[in-house]
């Protein structure tokens, strides 16, 4: 039987992971392209946002390519 991850990154720790800022993270989350949930009390110290692993591989498989495009190496002019 196959038993879904469950594991949770912190907002810290998927930072970290996928290389990106707290802002663009947040960012993601209003726009609704990454979940993410509250976790404990509304007091300062209590409450954490966490991103569970499958949200962050599912956020990071929707990013689109990289692709370069022929950025040809110029030639060098000569002074004549």
């Amino acid at each position: 039987m196959h038993t879904p991850d469950t594991t949770a990154l912190t907002l810290k720790d998927f930072c970290n992971a996928y290389r990106v800022s707290r802002e663009t993270t947040y960012q993601q989350i209003r726009a609704g392209r990454l979940r993410a949930v509250k976790l404990g009390r509304k007091t300062k110290l209590g409450r954490k946002t966490l991103i569970l692993r499958a949200d962050a591989e599912a956020w990071a498989a929707s990013l689109p390519e990289l692709r370069t495009i022929g950025h040809e190496q110029a030639s060098p002019v000569t002074a004549q």
